[in-house]
């Protein structure tokens, strides 16, 4: 195997990929050996200390209801929701045929400072979204308030050290999907070393 051989496919790739909205995705979705490939991708990734600060819990079919459920429970204990309101949202978790909950497993005693851990995970996160754009499917990464939730993150069996970064769907695309704004890059690069604020 060489290492950081040129590709100006990966490059086109990367300009042109678009997230799809999980709730617009249709089946099927990656199977076994394919989510293998995307998750493996998610691996090679900045890993200052190789610490391994995360880990992913796969979800398809019924088991992705059961996350709903837990959603559900946990708006209604921890956030007092109607639980006509709780029962619409048991289906976040069944949007795309595969879900990936993203997993932060960090170590604040460590000398390797938390927000590097936590920015490890990050890139895990997008190597994986573009990883399944490079194998023909669609994908998401969605937060929200299941990912903050006490009720979501021990029913899925989370330690005290660990947290939901987010929950990635993965399946097809329907219809092509439209480009959104981007931003400018002159708006925030700036070229050479900048000038202090001391004595400002």
């Amino acid at each position: 195997m060489s290492f950081n051989t040129p590709n100006e496919a990966t490059y086109d790739l990367l300009m042109n990929r678009r997230s799809v909205k999980a709730k617009d995705m249709v089946g099927p979705g990656p199977d076994r050996a394919e989510m293998e490939k995307i998750l493996a991708a998610g691996m090679r990734v900045p890993d200052h200390g190789k610490l391994a600060p995360w880990r992913f819990l796969v979800l398809t079919g019924a088991e992705r209801e059961k996350l709903g459920d837990l959603i559900a429970e946990g708006l209604v204990v921890e956030d007092e929701r109607d639980p006509r309101v709780a029962e619409k949202m048991k289906g976040y978790a069944s949007q795309g045929p595969v879900l990936v909950v993203a997993i932060m497993c960090l170590n604040p005693d460590h000398k390797i400072p938390v927000l590097e851990q936590e920015l490890s995970i990050g890139a895990a996160c997008q190597n994986m979204l573009v990883a399944a754009t490079a194998l023909g499917f669609a994908s998401q990464w969605l937060t929200g308030w299941a990912a903050y939730s006490k009720t979501v993150a021990n029913g899925l069996g989370l330690s005290a050290n660990e947290q939901i970064a987010g929950f990635l769907f993965f399946g097809n695309q329907a219809d092509e999907p439209t480009e959104r704004p981007r931003p400018n890059i002159s708006d925030h690069i700036t070229w050479g070393f900048p000038e202090s604020n001391e004595g400002r």
